[in-house]
């Protein structure tokens, strides 16, 4: 008898979207996303009760409004609609082989609906890509622990293979290259700003193998030691981005954003991308086009933030022109270099 056609299953995670820009199902976004203790790495008798207590009921309207004009009136959320769209021509570019399926950490559409698909699909072996270029715990170790935590529960067990990391990627870094070649050909730029998502700096250290980081100079080389490193990974991705645009390591900075206030005043990775570009303009850079690497897909924390709050901010301060790179999303050249990833996978 011939043996079966094999099948891959393809499973795309980003972190998560609430069902709508209404308060109610934002506040149930928000609860499961901030009692995750990959998250909030506090004991579970602290956290729920300070945040679904406290820091939810507080931030659920005020995150609303920010929805709210982030919200496309046909689409929607442009994280879940990003996220679709690459499941749809990943899928077009990898061929019947593959079985290629998208899900979210939190809320929908879930993890264990995806996962059910391939199982349904019958897949011989499953490739989990959250698309989260650099590792973090928060991020990518919380979708690995869901994932396990799903599949461990089945009969049959498929082989699981987790792409943890990309943030030296060459399809992954010349995508971003091409987006930003791009906006320096509309305009000219005095600065470069790298800005990646936060982390307490606890995160990190808790991390580090056998104490290697010491959020210094040990991140200014990317080796086996700090292969998972949030914050060397982002230095990494930076200069691989810098050395494809031709920058001078004078031209660009690396920055953090979307630290999470709290009473506690943890510290998270510096510089904060807030602080240092309101210095900006006082030292004669006037014209600033930004990126935002942590992110592959249009969300909150690039067109919101950076897009908007952060050229405000800029603004402010006597800046003349702040750009965003507009994310990879579904481009054509993104959707073949993810393709390329799950081929060597």
């Amino acid at each position: 008898m011939p043996t079966p056609a094999r099948r891959i299953g393809v499973l795309l995670v980003n972190l998560g979207t609430p069902d709508s820009p209404q308060t109610g199902d934002v506040r149930r976004y928000l609860n499961e996303f901030l009692t995750d203790a990959r998250v909030i790495d506090m004991p579970a008798a602290v956290r729920y009760p300070l945040f679904q207590g406290l820091v939810v009921p507080l931030r659920a309207p005020k995150s609303a409004k920010i929805y709210q004009q982030l919200w496309d009136d046909e689409r929607g959320s442009p994280l879940l609609f990003h996220g679709l769209d690459l499941q749809k021509h990943l899928q077009q570019t990898l061929g019947e082989g593959y079985v290629v399926v998208f899900g979210m950490r939190y809320q929908k559409p879930s993890i264990e609906k995806a996962l059910e698909e391939l199982r349904d699909a019958a897949v011989d072996r499953i490739i989990v890509l959250p698309l989260f270029p650099q590792y973090a715990a928060a991020s990518t170790g919380s979708v690995q622990e869901k994932v396990m935590d799903i599949v461990k529960d089945w009969w049959i067990v498929p082989s699981v293979n987790f792409i943890s990391t990309f943030a030296d990627d060459p399809g992954f870094i010349e995508s971003f290259a091409k987006r930003g070649r791009a906006e320096l050909a509309k305009h000219d730029y005095d600065h470069i700003v790298f800005s990646y998502h936060g982390i307490p700096e606890r995160h990190v250290l808790k991390g580090s193998f056998k104490g290697y980081c010491q959020l210094g100079k040990c991140c200014n080389t990317y080796n086996k030691n700090n292969r998972y490193c949030y914050r060397a990974q982002c230095f990494a991705t930076s200069r691989l981005l810098a050395a494809a645009l031709g920058l001078r390591d004078d031209q660009y900075t690396v920055t953090f954003q979307s630290r999470l206030q709290s009473r506690l005043r943890d510290p998270w990775l510096q510089p904060y991308t807030d602080e240092v570009i309101k210095e900006f303009p006082a030292k004669g850079i006037k014209n600033v086009l930004a990126f935002s690497p942590a992110f592959v897909a249009d969300c909150l924390e690039t067109t919101i933030e950076v897009g908007m709050e952060f050229k405000e901010l800029f603004e402010e301060a006597g800046g003349a022109h702040w750009q965003l790179v507009p994310s990879l999303n579904s481009e054509p050249y993104w959707v073949e270099a993810v393709a390329d990833m799950v081929r060597a996978n």
